[in-house]
This record gives structure tokens, sequence and C-alpha cells, in this order.
């Protein structure tokens, strides 16, 4: 087993429509204002950004984060990353009942020095710091929706 190695997934039911959601979702640039754990994000060019991290734990992560697809009708926005994370992550918004479900996927392998040390005893942890980071930023979403 790779213990650098993470798949994540997390479903983000919201109770608004679709077209709001995956215009709130492909503005990272906005991302601070509602998520907390996004620190900062700094865009390059159109496609292109440099975005820092942090949750509960005590450190940074930062990486660049380079759009791939962009399919509205789809629901499907995507990214490749790369810096102290490797690899992509996807947002697939869909209609779910009255709502959405902006549901979340990514597939990373860490590439920070400190995270690779600790990789064995802390995997438990990094799991739990991205749990915590996730639900907060279903929360905040919900409170940016709903004050537009």
């Amino acid at each position: 087993m790779d213990w650098t190695h993470y798949r994540f997934r997390s479903l983000w039911p919201l109770p608004f429509g679709g077209a709001a959601v995956f215009q709130a979702l492909e503005r990272v640039e906005d991302y601070p204002r509602w998520w907390p754990q996004v620190r900062t994000v700094t865009r390059l060019n159109d496609t292109t950004g440099v975005i820092t991290i942090r949750s509960v734990l005590p450190y940074d992560m930062t990486f660049t984060a380079r759009e791939t697809r962009r399919d509205p009708a789809a629901g499907v926005l995507e990214i490749a990353m790369s810096g102290d994370i490797e690899g992509w992550a996807r947002w697939t918004v869909t209609a779910d009942g009255t709502g959405t479900l902006a549901r979340y996927d990514q597939v990373v392998d860490v590439s920070k020095p400190l995270l690779r040390r600790l990789a064995v005893p802390g995997r438990p942890f990094f799991r739990a710091n991205h749990r915590l980071m996730m639900w907060s930023g279903r929360r905040g979403l919900r409170r940016h929706l709903q004050a537009v």
C-alpha cells in the first residue's frame, strides 16, 4: 500500500438549483469567502491558479490547479493538481430531487515532505482533516448560496 496515495469522495446534497451550485463551484477565486480552509486563490490565467489550503492540522498545502474540463451541460468541473499534492479533483453537479447533489472526487499523492514522513502514523488524522474540511466547505457553500 502506498501510504501517500489518497482517494476521497464527498457528497454534498444542497437545496439549490444545479445552475447556482455549478456557478458557485466554478468561481474558485471566491472559495476563500465561503470555505474557511481555502486560504488563498491566486489566478495565473483563465485556466490555472495557485491555491493554499489549511484545515485543523497545523500545515498548509499549496498546489497549482489547472482546469482540465469545464462542462456546464454535464455539470462537470475538473482540475489537475501539482505541488504539495499531485493528482486530480472533480466536481460533478447533478439534480437530486428538488435540489442538487455536488459530488467531489479526488485522487492524489502527497508530495509535501513533512506529510510523506508522517504518512503511516498520520494517515487517519489526514483523512479526518480532509473530512472536516469538506464538511465545512459544504456548510459554507450552503450559507453562501442562501445569501445570494
